[in-house]
């Protein structure tokens, strides 16, 4: 974990509620995808834990969506705003689990972190598939950034207004993928549980206090004991969860 000062460069809309800011500042914490950081905000006793989308020596990128104040506050942030973070908390994806063909799964703000771990599997040699899971087709983000990258991206919107009506389970492959990377909501991930054929890494979204493992606010547990969510998580093998 590290303490620095960002300034934000870019802080744009991307789809109704969710916006995209590239931050200026020290990554040399972060240490791969699937991490998060932890934003201080003025006024707010608590920081805001957001993952993180992308990075790269002196760069970083989240995506957020407004469902707070906290939230609402950086929306509004214009270029040059200075943000105090934390960087480098949480454990990540293991990339070395991947096989040669693993199926990444995001629903809702649970994209974001899939960018980054896609653009290193692709870096590994590895041909990674994307399925992106959205209530509707106004709330789509970062598909066109995927397709850029080369992977394959699939769709899915609970209302049938874009690509596999349904939920992200409904445009899983039965068989085909070598591991499973997800991050979303409770329910999805439990969903993806059950219908997997592979092993898999799933990052659980937790209300965290300190987000470093002193406050225990964030533990679960799992098979081989308590575990806290922004230290020993937010990724979670599939072997050891309990639901």
């Amino acid at each position: 974990m590290k303490r620095g000062l960002f300034t934000v460069e870019v802080n744009e809309k991307l789809a109704p509620g969710t916006f995209r800011m590239v931050l200026v500042g020290d990554t040399s914490a972060i240490t791969g995808p699937g991490q998060f950081v932890n934003i201080a905000l003025e006024g707010k006793f608590l920081r805001r834990p957001i993952s993180v989308c992308d990075y790269a020596e002196g760069s970083l990128t989240i995506v957020y969506k407004v469902v707070g104040k906290g939230t609402d506050q950086m929306s509004q942030m214009s270029a040059g705003t200075v943000l105090d973070i934390l960087t480098g908390l949480g454990n990540g994806y293991d990339l070395d689990k991947s096989g040669d063909a693993p199926l990444l799964i995001g629903g809702g703000a649970g994209v974001p972190p899939m960018f980054n771990l896609a653009k290193k599997l692709l870096a590994q040699g590895k041909k990674p598939s994307v399925i992106l899971g959205f209530n509707k087709a106004e709330e789509l983000f970062l598909k066109e950034e995927f397709e850029a990258l080369g992977v394959t991206v699939t769709v899915a919107t609970a209302d049938g207004s874009l690509g596999v009506k349904g939920f992200v389970t409904d445009a899983m492959p039965a068989e085909g993928y070598t591991h499973i990377y997800t991050c979303g909501p409770e329910p999805m991930l439990k969903a993806i549980y059950d219908k997997s054929v592979t092993s898999g890494q799933f990052s659980f979204e937790e209300r965290m206090g300190c987000g470093f493992g002193a406050c225990m606010g964030c533990t679960c547990k799992t098979k081989y004991g308590n575990k806290r969510i922004c230290r020993e998580g937010p990724v979670l093998e599939k072997e050891e969860i309990i639901w």
